[in-house]
């Protein structure tokens, strides 16, 4: 199922679309069980490393459906997006969570209880059968229904009362689809920090309902969602990123990292590349290990990327080089004469903190560092700085106006 080749994403994009309109609306918020998740379109790991595109998704769809028929599948691809953009001007929550979750690692080795109960919940050993079950299937699977993942976030904070930091952590290290804005601000809004007042509280009866019986009368759950352990300052709003444009006709590299493996428009638009570059900052996710089956989603989506490049004639031929660190980027542009280093704009995370400083180290090289802004998110971002009803009301407009493919 979750092989992160290009074709096979494309492949459950058509197999999906047919249900993606009114089936979709109806079934969406049933979680049916591990390797049970037919009501759901189960394309995440692919968006999320954009191996196949919003715009693709999005286009697919319409092709098969109005967008008042498939209106909620389409606010869910936009929903991604929306906390994309939010997290771009709201960067200092990002770091915030970063911080606290290096502390927390470092409490869980002294704090004897903590450890302990955070070792149960992350094995699946805390006597609540639902969510011992969603425990399990996320690691052994990479996966778990949107649903569940907040019933279990819910239970994390409200009922088992640990930090919220340390249930996205765990999320990041697990989900194959693992993102650092939907992932770390999803557990926020849970935990009642996203929107002022609001909590979510997992209810047995929702459960029970949304799983089809499968868990009934939980009576360990919170009757109550009292405020987050963690309260963090109110995050400042900062500009969104700039878009910037890069030179034609010069000796140019491309770096791709975890955040865009399949930059086609990008490429056409670049022309004849001197070079290519491979960065992942998968293993940076968390100072926790990593699940091997994100880590080996994310190398194969990496190899099967350079193997697409390589049958273009875009490469002259070139090796693509693995790049560790900013120090080995820099290397491999001055080993291939480049006058410019051009990638898909790397989003607030990981993969941002791993190469802070790789403009500066070029540029000091007499190297350009260009960072391209999809389109998708050059229209949809100015719309989600504030609450999610902004960017949906422009949905129509933004569909209009980007070019779908």
């Amino acid at each position: 199922m979750w092989n992160p080749k290009r074709e096979n994403g494309l492949k459950q994009l058509e197999r999906f679309v047919a249900r993606s309109g009114r089936e979709y609306a109806a079934q969406r918020n049933f979680d049916l069980g591990m390797n049970r998740h037919e009501h759901v379109s189960k394309l995440s790991p692919w968006v999320r490393h954009r191996i196949i595109s919003e715009e693709e998704v999005v286009t697919a769809v319409l092709e098969k459906h109005t967008l008042s028929g498939a209106e909620k599948f389409v606010q869910e691809v936009f929903w991604r997006t929306y906390w994309k953009g939010w997290l771009e001007t709201h960067p200092s929550v990002w770091k915030d969570y970063t911080v606290r979750t290096s502390k927390l690692a470092k409490e869980l080795e002294i704090n004897t209880s903590l450890r302990e109960q955070f070792v149960n919940a992350t094995t699946g050993k805390t006597g609540i059968a639902c969510f011992d079950d969603w425990t399990h299937e996320l690691i052994e699977s990479g996966y778990l229904h949107n649903h569940a993942r907040m019933w279990f976030a819910s239970i994390w904070v409200f009922t088992l009362k640990l930090p919220w930091e340390l249930g996205a952590d765990f999320f990041l290290r697990h989900l194959l689809d693992g993102d650092p804005a939907s992932n770390t601000l999803s557990w926020r809004w849970v935990a009642g920090l996203h929107t002022k007042g609001k909590t979510y509280l997992a209810r047995s009866d929702n459960i029970s309902k949304f799983t089809k019986g499968r868990y009934t009368n939980i009576t360990q759950l919170s009757k109550e969602a009292l405020p987050a352990n963690f309260v963090a300052e109110a995050p400042s709003l900062l500009p969104l990123p700039v878009h910037e444009p890069f030179k034609s006709g010069v000796p140019t590299g491309l770096l791709l990292t975890d955040e865009d493996l399949n930059p086609t428009e990008l490429v056409r638009k670049i022309g004849p590349l001197a070079a290519v570059a491979n960065f992942s900052s998968v293993e940076q996710r968390s100072s926790f290990p990593i699940s091997s089956n994100v880590s080996d989603f994310v190398c194969g989506a990496h190899k099967d990327a350079g193997l697409r490049l390589r049958q273009t004639k875009c490469l002259n031929d070139s090796l693509i080089s693995e790049c560790k660190s900013v120090k080995s980027i820099c290397e491999w542009a001055l080993r291939n004469n480049l006058n410019q280093v051009v990638t898909p704009h790397i989003s607030v995370g990981p993969t941002q903190d791993a190469l802070g400083g790789l403009s500066e180290e070029l540029q000091s090289k007499g190297i350009n560092f260009c960072q391209v802004i999809a389109r998708w998110d050059l229209m949809s971002w100015p719309h989600s700085s504030r609450g999610f009803f902004k960017l949906r009301k422009k949905i129509p407009t933004i569909l209009s106006e980007v070019p779908l493919i």
